[in-house]
C-alpha cells in the first residue's frame, strides 16, 4: 500500500476535490456507519441476545475509545505523518466493521471488540484529516473543505439513523458494516498519492506521556461502566462504589500529571486561548445531544411500536437540514467576520429543536410530527455551528501543534458523544426500572406513561447541555470585528485571526 507520492513536494501541494472527497469518506466510516447502532440497537439486542445495559455500553464505548485515543493519534500524526495515520485508521475501521458484521449470537466479544477498534479507528482519522486540511488548504478554500468535512461528520451522524433503519429493514443490520468496509477502501483509493505532512520535526524525539494516557483511559472506562451498569447492579453495589473511587482517583492523577509533565498527553496550555477553549467545550456539549437522538428513537420504538425503518425516517429532516445549513454557517462566519454569532444562533436553534421533543405525552401521530420538526431544527442548529467552530479551533494554534490541537478538539466531540449517550441512556434506564426511583414506579416498566416520563427527563438533560454550550461561547469567543477593524469587507474575510501560537512557543 503506497503511503504517499514522494515525487510531490508537500510545500507546493494544494488540496483538491479528490483529497476532500477521500477525507469525507474516511470521516463517514465512523459518523455514518459506526453510529448506526443508535437506531438498530433493538435489532442487535434481539439477534445477539444481549441485555439493555451491555448494549448501551456497546453504543457509547466506540465514542469513548475514540475520545481517549484521539489526542494520542493526533500527536502520532504530527510525528510520523498525517496521511500514514489516516491509512491506519481506515484499516482499523475495516477490521472493526468485519468483527461486528460476523458477530455470533449469544456472545458480545466480537461486538465489543469491533466497537472498540472502530473507536480507535476514528481516533486515527479525525485529527489526521483535520491537520491535512490545515496543511494543504488556506483561507476560503480551507473553510470550504472544512464545510465538506463537517458534512461528513455532522451529516453522517444525521444520516446514520435513516441508513440504519433502511438497511436493517431490507438487508439486515449486519449489511451496514459490510458497507463500511467498502467505503473505507474507496477512501483509501482517493487519498492515495497525497504527499505526507508532518508537524514539528522535534516532536518525534519527545517522550510520550503514558501515565496521562493510562489515567484518562481508566477514568473514562470506569465512568462509562458506572453510568451504564449502575442502575442494573445498584448504585450502592460495592463494585459500582469501587469504580466511582477509581474514576475520581484516576481523574485526579490525570490532571496532576498533565500539569507537571514537560510533554503532556493533553497540553493544557492550549486552553489559555479562550477562543480555543470555548470552541472545544461547546463542541463537547453539542456532540452530547446524540443522546437526544437515542432517547427519541428508543421512545418511539418502545412506546409507540415504530420499526427501525419508521423511526429512521423521522430523522430525514435532520439530515436534509444539516447538509443544507453547514455551508450557510460557513458563509455567515465569513460575512460576520468571526464564529461567535453563527455558533450562538446554532445553539439557540438546537435547543429549540430538543425542547420540542420533550412533549412526549401527545398522541403517537402528534409526537412523530413534533419529533420530525424538532430533528429538523436540531439539524439546522448544528449545521450553523459546525464550520465556524471547527475553523475557530484550527485557527487558534500554530501549524506544528495542529495535530495535537485537532486531536483535543475531536476528543471533545467523541467524549461528548459518549457522555451524552451514556448519561441520557442511564437516566432513561433508571426511570424505567421497576425497582428504581421514579414517580411512575407503580407502573410496569414497559408502560407508555413511564417511558414518556423517562424520555422527557432525559431530553431536558440534553437541553441543559446546549444551554451550557451557549454560555461557554458567550464567555470565551471573541466578538466579531467590524469590517473597518478588519481592514477589508466582510465578504472578503477569510478566517478569524486568533492566537496562532501557544505561550512561549515559537
Amino acid at each position: 500500500m503506497a503511503i504517499s507520492d514522494k515525487t510531490v513536494n508537500p510545500l507546493q501541494y494544494e488540496g483538491n476535490d479528490r483529497l476532500t472527497a477521500g477525507i469525507v469518506l474516511a470521516v463517514v466510516t465512523f459518523w455514518l456507519f459506526a453510529q448506526t447502532t443508535l437506531n438498530v440497537l433493538p435489532a442487535m439486542r434481539t439477534e445477539l441476545r444481549i441485555n439493555d445495559g451491555i448494549s448501551d455500553i456497546a453504543v457509547s464505548i466506540t465514542a469513548l475509545f475514540s475520545g481517549v485515543f484521539i489526542v494520542v493519534a493526533g500527536g502520532l500524526a504530527d510525528r510520523f505523518g498525517r496521511v500514514m495515520m489516516t491509512y491506519v485508521g481506515l484499516a482499523l475501521s475495516a477490521i472493526g466493521s468485519l468483527l461486528i458484521a460476523t458477530s455470533p449470537c449469544g456472545t458480545v466479544i466480537f461486538l465489543m471488540t469491533g466497537r472498540i477498534i472502530q473507536g480507535v479507528s476514528a481516533a486515527c482519522i479525525m485529527p489526521a484529516t483535520l491537520s491535512l486540511m490545515k496543511a494543504y488548504y488556506d483561507g476560503a478554500a480551507r473553510q470550504r473543505a472544512l464545510s465538506f468535512w463537517s458534512i461528513g461528520s455532522w451529516g453522517g451522524s444525521g444520516l446514520c439513523a435513516l441508513l440504519g433503519g433502511v438497511v436493517d429493514a431490507t438487508m439486515g443490520w449486519r449489511s451496514i458494516f459490510w458497507m463500511s468496509i467498502a467505503v473505507a477502501m474507496a477512501s483509501w483509493r482517493l487519498i492515495r498519492g497525497t504527499p505526507e505532512s508532518r508537524g514539528d520535526a522535534d516532536a518525534a524525539t519527545q517522550p510520550f506521556d503514558w501515565i496521562g494516557l493510562a489515567a484518562l483511559l481508566i477514568a473514562m472506562v470506569a465512568f462509562n461502566v458506572v453510568v451504564g451498569q449502575g442502575s442494573t447492579l445498584g448504585w450502592l453495589n460495592p463494585i459500582v462504589l469501587a469504580l466511582m473511587v477509581v474514576f475520581a482517583v484516576a481523574l485526579l492523577v490525570f490532571i496532576r500529571t498533565e500539569r507537571r509533565c514537560s510533554h503532556p498527553f493533553v497540553d493544557f496550555r492550549l486552553f489559555e486561548n479562550t477562543a480555543y477553549l470555548a470552541a472545544t467545550l461547546s463542541n463537547f456539549l453539542l456532540n452530547g445531544v446524540a443522546g437526544a437522538l437515542l432517547i427519541v428513537l428508543l421512545l418511539v420504538q418502545k412506546a409507540y411500536g415504530l420499526s427501525s425503518l419508521q423511526s429512521g425516517l423521522m430523522t430525514a429532516g435532520y439530515l436534509v437540514a444539516i447538509l443544507m445549513t453547514i455551508r450557510v454557517g460557513e458563509k455567515l462566519h465569513q460575512r460576520w467576520g468571526g464564529p461567535r454569532r453563527p455558533m450562538l444562533i446554532g445553539c439557540a436553534v438546537t435547543a429549540g429543536g430538543i425542547v420540542l421533543t420533550t412533549f412526549t405525552y401527545v398522541s403517537a401521530t402528534g409526537y412523530v410530527i413534533i419529533a420530525v420538526i424538532g430533528f429538523t431544527l436540531l439539524g439546522i442548529g448544528l449545521g450553523l455551528y459546525a464550520t465556524p467552530s471547527t475553523d475557530a479551533a484550527l485557527s487558534s494554534v500554530a501549524d506544528a501543534r495542529s495535530g495535537a490541537a485537532s486531536g483535543i478538539y475531536k476528543m471533545a466531540s467523541s467524549l461528548g458523544t459518549a457522555f451524552g449517550i451514556a448519561i441520557s441512556a442511564a437516566i432513561f434506564t433508571a426511570l424505567t426500572a421497576t425497582d428504581g426511583f421514579s414517580p411512575m414506579r407503580s407502573l410496569p416498566a414497559i408502560h407508555p406513561d413511564r417511558l414518556r416520563f423517562a424520555a422527557a427527563i432525559a431530553l431536558w438533560f440534553n437541553v441543559a447541555m446546549v444551554l451550557f454550550a451557549a454560555l461557554a461561547i458567550r464567555l470565551g469567543m471573541p466578538k466579531q470585528r467590524s469590517s473597518s477593524e478588519c481592514g477589508r469587507k466582510p465578504e472578503d474575510t477569510g478566517r478569524v485571526e486568533l492566537l496562532t501560537e501557544l505561550p512561549n512557543e515559537k
